[in-house]
């Protein structure tokens, strides 16, 4: 083995992946709380704790930024975001509200074979992500949450509402809460019943699996190329979930 092939083997992974590998530990950091929200996040320390060069620390913690979970001030560096409150959580679904029922009538609208594909794709994934244990079941049933909202958006042909929506990492956030209160890293004063309620009723209610009913409602209306009916079948969604849980948003403003 010459001197080139060894330091290529300790260098390890392509630029590219070792990238990718250190956005998805510092992102599980956050997750976890091992990075607390409103925390500094110290590069040199982060590049030590991680065994990697500040070069792919910056790159994640870039991505991360725009995915809403750090945030950079001039001068004073990287920490993380806080976790939604309870009104930027009513102020997010309203914004959907605005323009996901549009979304979903525009992909009813411009629905191809290709579309139609990816919807029923999608909601196969969803029927086995139910047969899952309690905790792994809201993880995935929430990932395809996030995917299934993103593909409505995109399927309706306007790039710059797909952006939008995209930008708000929504569910990236709401599961962010939702991991948070299961390891009991939220404050008694702050908001566990809200995002008890807003995960367990949303996905595991007494009527079943609410939100993957109403997806397979809205995903047969845009394959159908039922444009009013995917439309309003979209609004129901959106604000079933609102209303669902503003008693438990109400109580916790209360505190």
């Amino acid at each position: 083995m010459n001197r080139a092939t060894a330091q290529a083997e300790k260098i390890g992974p392509r630029r590219s992946v070792l990238s990718d590998e250190t956005y998805e530990m510092v992102k599980a950091m956050i997750f976890s709380h091992e990075i607390a929200p409103g925390q500094r996040v110290n590069i040199d320390a982060l590049s030590l704790r991680l065994g990697v060069s500040q070069t792919p620390i910056r790159e994640a913690l870039a991505r991360l930024e725009s995915d809403g979970l750090i945030a950079k001030e001039p001068l004073k560096g990287y920490s993380a975001t806080n976790l939604l409150t309870v009104k930027e959580f009513d102020d997010l679904f309203r914004f959907r509200l605005l323009i996901e029922p549009w979304a979903a009538e525009q992909a009813a609208k411009n629905i191809s074979n290709t579309g139609k594909a990816a919807i029923r794709a999608e909601m196969l994934i969803a029927k086995e992500a139910l047969k899952f244990d309690s905790n792994s079941k809201i993880e995935a049933l929430t990932e395809h949450d996030a995917r299934f909202h993103t593909l409505i958006t995109q399927l309706s042909g306007n790039a710059s509402l797909a952006q939008s929506f995209e930008r708000t990492h929504c569910h990236l956030h709401l599961f962010r809460l939702f991991v948070a209160n299961q390891k009991n890293l939220i404050e008694a004063t702050d908001r566990p019943q809200f995002v008890q309620e807003l995960f367990e009723q949303y996905y595991q209610s007494g009527s079943g699996q609410l939100a993957i009913k109403q997806h397979n409602e809205i995903a047969r209306a845009i394959i159908g190329g039922e444009q009013k009916i995917a439309r309003q079948a979209m609004h129901d969604h959106i604000e079933s979930s609102l209303k669902r849980f503003s008693p438990a948003a109400e109580a916790i403003n209360e505190l």
